[in-house]
C-alpha cells in the first residue's frame, strides 16, 4: 500500500506510474479521491482534537467552580460539556468511517513501477533483459511432450489426480516423485548455502496475512478459501513467510533478513484450454521453493540483482536454456515495483515456460504490515521486501523431461543425481 504522505508529496509521480500501468484518466481519479478523503480525515481529526481539548478545559473549570461552592455556575457549564461530548461522538464516528473509506481506496491503488519498468500492456511488451546466448536445443521429430513422457515412464498421472481431486492436481509416482523431491532438496540446499534461513510455514493463512502481502483484495478470486474457518490456502510461501515479521520493528543491524521455504502452492485459475496449458504447464497445485528478503531501502536493488544471480545459478546447474524478462507496466503484479521473470525453453513444445518471478516490492508490503526498522537516528523506517521463486517445480519438471529425453530414457542432470539416486528415468 502506498503511503499517504508519498501520494500527497509526489502526486504527479504517482499519476505517471499509474499511467505506466495503463490506468485510464477516469481510473486516475482515485488519487484525487484519496487526497480529498485525507483532507476530510485531517479536518475532522483537528476539529475533534480541539473539541476534546475544550471539553477537558470545561471539565476542569467545573471542578474549580464546585470547589468554590458555585454549584449553579458549574451546572450551567455541565450542559456545554454534555453538548461537546455528543458532538465528539459524532466526529469520532465520522473519523472512523473516513479512515475506513480511505483505507479501501488505498487498497485499490497498485505499487508505482520502478523507473526502469518498460511501457507496455501485455506480455508481448516485456523486455528481454538477458537472452539465452546459445542455440536452442532441437529434438528429433518423434520427440514427445512431457505429458506423453509421463505416461510412457509412469512419472506423473493427471487422470488419477482428476479421480482423487479434480483437474489440475497431478499425482507424481515412482521416479517422478523422487525427481520432485530431489529438486526441492537441491533448491533448499542452495538457498541455505546462500544464507537463507529455512522456514516450514503453515499452508493456510488468515485474511490479515493475505491482505498484508497484497493477495487481498487483488487476488481473492485466485485463492482457495476455506469458508468455515475463514482461511485461505496459500498461493505462494511468500505470504506466510513475509508475514512472520508483520507488526515487527527490527534493528538496522538485523538487516538483511533472508528466508526460504518449500511449500505446495494452490491457485484456482485454470486458464484457457489448449496445448499451451496441457500437462504441467498450468496446474492448481504445484511445489515451489521461495526465497524472501527484508532489506534496507538503500540496498534492496543490489539484493534484487543477487537474487537474479541465485536463480540463474540454479538453472545453469540444471543445464536448462533460460532467459530473463523485465516485465512491462501492464504485465506486472499489483504489489511489485520491478519484476523479472525467468523462462526455460521447452524443446518438445518449442516454447518458453515461466518458472520464476523475482520482485522488489519496496515499501508497498511493509507499509501494509507495519514492518519497520530502527535506523541509526532511532527513527522507524519501512523495510523493503523482496521475493522470488527458486524455483517453481511443475514447469521445471516439464522442461527436464522434454529436453533430456533420449531413445534410452530421460537423463537426469548431473547436479541432481546425488539427490535422486539414479541417473536415468527408463
Amino acid at each position: 500500500m502506498l503511503q499517504l504522505n508519498f501520494i500527497r508529496e509526489n502526486k504527479e509521480k504517482v499519476l505517471e506510474g499509474l499511467r505506466k500501468r495503463n490506468f485510464s484518466e477516469e481510473q486516475l481519479g482515485i488519487i484525487e479521491q484519496i487526497l480529498q478523503k485525507d483532507d476530510t480525515r485531517r479536518t475532522t481529526q483537528a476539529e475533534l482534537d480541539a473539541l476534546l481539548g475544550e471539553r477537558n478545559a470545561l471539565s476542569k473549570e467545573i471542578g474549580d467552580l464546585m470547589k468554590q461552592g458555585k454549584k449553579e455556575d458549574a451546572e450551567a457549564i455541565k450542559a456545554k460539556v454534555a453538548a461537546a461530548k455528543e458532538k465528539a461522538e459524532t466526529l469520532d464516528k465520522l473519523l472512523t468511517d473516513t479512515k475506513s473509506q480511505l483505507d479501501e481506496l488505498l487498497y485499490q491503488v497498485p505499487n508505482i513501477p520502478h523507473h526502469s519498468v518498460p511501457v507496455g500492456k501485455t506480455p508481448d511488451d516485456n523486455e528481454v533483459f538477458k537472452a539465452w546466448p546459445h542455440p536452442l536445443p532441437v529434438l528429433p521429430a518423434d520427440a514427445l511432450p512431457h505429458w506423453e513422457l509421463a505416461k510412457k515412464y509412469n512419472v506423473f498421472d493427471l487422470e488419477l489426480g482428476v479421480k482423487l481431486t479434480g483437474a489440475g492436481f497431478p499425482v507424481y509416482r515412482g521416479k517422478g516423485a523422487r525427481l520432485e523431491r530431489a529438486l526441492i532438496n537441491f533448491f533448499l540446499d542452495r538457498a541455505a548455502a546462500a544464507g537463507y534461513e529455512e522456514i516450514m510455514p503453515p499452508l493456510m493463512v488468515n485474511a490479515d496475512a493475505a491482505r498484508a502481502t497484497g493477495q487481498l483484495p487483488d487476488k481473492e478470486a485466485q485463492m482457495y478459501y476455506v469458508e468455515r474457518d475463514d482461511l485461505y490456502l496459500i498461493p505462494t510461501a511468500e505470504v506466510p513467510v513475509t508475514n512472520i515479521y508483520r507488526d515487527v520493528i527490527l534493528n538496522e543491524s538485523d538487516l538483511p533478513v533472508r528466508m526460504t521455504a518449500y511449500t505446495p502452492c494452490f491457485r484456482r485459475e485454470a486458464g484457457s484450454y489448449g496445448a499451451h496449458v496441457r500437462g504441467l504447464n498450468r496446474v492448481h497445485q504445484f511445489d515451489k521453493v521461495e526465497i524472501v528478503r527484508l532489506e534496507h531501502p538503500d540496498r534492496s536493488y543490489e539484493a534484487l540483482n543477487e537474487m537474479l544471480t541465485h536463480v540463474s545459478g540454479l538453472l545453469d546447474d540444471l543445464e536448462l536454456p533460460y532467459r530473463i524478462l523485465r516485465l512491462c507496466g501492464g504485465d506486472m503484479g499489483f504489489t511489485s515495483a520491478l519484476t523479472f521473470d525467468f523462462e526455460v525453453y521447452s524443446a518438445a513444445q518449442q516454447r518458453w515456460l515461466e518458472v520464476s518471478s523475482v520482485s522488489n516490492f519496496e515499501t508497498f508490503q511493509s507499509n501494509r504490515m507495519l514492518l519497520r526498522f530502527r535506523d541509526g537516528s532511532k527513527q522507524n523506517r519501512l523495510v523493503h521486501t523482496l521475493n522470488g521463486s527458486a524455483l517453481a517445480l511443475a514447469r521445471i519438471v516439464a522442461a527436464l523431461l522434454e529436453n533430456n529425453q533420449t531413445e534410452k530414457g530421460i537423463v537426469i542432470p548431473q547436479v541432481l543425481q546425488p539427490y535422486t539416486g539414479f541417473e536415468k528415468i527408463d
